[in-house]
C-alpha cells in the first residue's frame, strides 16, 4: 500500500492520473469538533491492478501541498469518480476552491440504473464488484498517526472497488442512453451554493411549529448569530447552542445575563462571554425588526387543495413507471411533488427533463382525465380515455 506524503510524489501520481480516462476518489475526515470538515486522508485510484495505481494521500503530512490534486480536479480530460460525493466535494470546495469537472457520482448513477434509493457503497461492491467489504475501520479516528494496516486496507477498498462499479455503471448508461439523466442530477453538486451556508439564510433550516413573523424574526437573528460565530471559530453549531435552545430563546426573549441563567437548554458556556453577548444582541435585533422586514413563512403548502383520490392514483402511476424504467421512485418525484400535482400545481421538477419522459407527461394526462390506470396481472398500465 502506497502512502503519499510529499508534494513531489503527489504531483507524479496526478500527472499519471491526468493521462487516464478516470480517477476514483474518496476522503476520510473528522467533523465532530469543527464546523468545517478536517480532511485526514485522500484515496485515489486509476485503471489497472498495479499497486502504484491506487494510493493514499496524507494531507496531514507537514510538507505536503494538495495543489497538484486541485489541478487534477480542474483537468477536463479525466473524469473524477466519487460515491455519494456531497461531503467530499464540500471539502475540496472549502479547502481548495475547486469543484471537480468532469464529475461522476456512482450513487446517482446507481439510482438511475435501478439499484434503488440512496444505494450504499457496500451494496454496490457486493452486487457489482462481487466482493466483500470490511467496514470495521469506518468510524476510527482518521486524524491519528500512524494509520493501521486495517485502516489503510479499508480506505483503499473505497476507491479500488469503485473502479469496477464506475465501469459497470458507465456501460449501463451508454446502453440505456441515460447519461444525460445523470448529468441533470449532477447540476446540484456542481453548484458552489450547495456547499455554502449563508448566516442570513440559516434560519430556514430550523424546524419550528410557530409561524408568526415576530417569532421567526427572533429565530432568524439567533440562527444568523450562531452560524456566523460557528463559522468564524470553526466549531459545530451545537457547541454554540442547539436548535432546541435556539427555539427556547426565541420564546423566552432574554434581555439580560440573569434571564439567560434561567434557560433550561442553554449550555453553561453560552450563558456568559461572547456567546451570551451575541444571544442578547440577536434577541434585541429580532424584537426591533420592522413588520415589513419580518420573515414570511411559506404557507403555500397549507393552501393546496389536494385531491386525495388523484394523489393516490399518481402514487400508483409513479410506482408503475418507476418499475418500468428501473429508476428509484424518489429520484423521479417526491410525495410533495405528487400532492402538488394533485392540487393543480405545475411547477414540479417531475414535469421537466428526463422525468417528463418517464413519468411527468402521463402524470399530466392523468390529472387532465385523458388517461386512466388499468391492472393486468401484476402490472399497472396507462389506458387512453375517450
Amino acid at each position: 500500500m502506497i502512502t503519499i506524503t510529499t508534494t513531489e510524489a503527489l504531483q507524479d501520481f496526478c500527472d499519471r492520473a491526468a493521462q487516464a480516462p478516470y480517477v476514483t476518489i474518496d476522503t476520510e475526515f473528522l467533523r465532530e469538533r469543527t464546523y468545517y470538515s478536517k480532511l485526514c486522508l485522500v484515496q485515489m485510484a486509476i485503471p489497472g491492478e498495479a499497486e502504484e495505481n491506487a494510493v493514499l494521500v496524507d494531507p496531514l503530512a507537514g510538507d505536503l501541498s494538495l495543489d497538484p490534486l486541485y489541478a487534477l480536479m480542474r483537468d477536463a480530460g479525466t473524469v473524477k469518480v466519487f460515491h455519494a460525493a456531497r461531503q467530499d466535494l464540500e471539502i475540496f470546495f472549502i479547502e481548495g476552491g475547486v469543484i471537480p469537472e468532469p464529475l461522476f457520482d456512482t450513487q446517482i448513477a446507481a439510482m438511475v440504473c435501478g439499484f434503488g434509493e440512496q444505494v450504499g457503497y457496500e451494496t454496490l461492491v457486493r452486487k457489482v464488484a462481487k466482493a466483500p467489504l470490511d467496514k470495521t475501520s469506518r468510524f476510527t479516528d482518521w486524524s491519528r498517526r500512524p494509520l493501521t494496516d486495517a485502516q489503510k486496507t479499508y480506505a483503499l477498498a473505497d476507491v479500488t472497488h469503485l473502479r469496477v462499479i464506475y465501469e459497470y455503471l458507465h456501460k449501463q448508461l451508454e446502453k440505456t442512453g441515460r447519461k444525460g439523466w445523470v448529468e441533470e442530477e449532477l447540476q446540484i453538486l456542481r453548484d458552489p451554493a450547495t456547499y455554502v451556508v449563508a448566516p442570513d439564510e440559516a434560519w430556514k433550516r430550523i424546524k419550528t411549529r410557530t409561524q408568526s413573523g415576530k417569532f421567526l424574526a427572533l429565530v432568524r437573528e439567533l440562527a444568523r448569530f450562531r452560524e456566523g460565530y460557528a463559522q468564524s471559530r470553526n466549531v459545530p453549531r451545537s457547541r454554540v447552542f442547539k436548535d432546541d435552545a435556539l427555539l427556547e430563546l426565541a420564546s423566552t426573549k432574554p434581555q439580560s445575563p440573569q434571564d439567560l441563567s434561567r434557560s433550561r437548554l442553554l449550555l453553561r458556556e453560552a450563558r456568559r462571554g461572547e456567546i451570551a453577548d451575541g444571544i442578547l444582541a440577536a434577541v434585541q435585533a429580532g424584537l426591533e425588526t420592522p413588520k415589513e422586514d419580518m420573515p414570511c413563512p411559506d404557507r403555500s403548502r397549507e393552501s393546496l387543495q389536494v385531491n386525495p383520490a388523484l394523489a393516490d392514483m399518481l402514487r400508483v402511476l409513479l410506482k408503475a413507471k418507476s418499475d418500468e424504467a428501473g429508476v428509484a421512485q424518489k429520484l423521479i418525484a417526491t410525495s410533495a411533488d405528487l400532492d402538488a400535482l394533485a392540487a393543480g400545481e405545475r411547477g414540479s421538477a417531475a414535469l421537466g427533463g428526463w422525468r417528463r419522459d418517464v413519468f411527468g407527461a402521463d402524470a399530466l394526462r392523468l390529472c387532465e382525465g385523458k388517461v386512466g390506470l388499468a391492472v393486468k396481472g401484476d402490472k399497472v398500465g396507462v389506458i387512453e380515455l375517450s
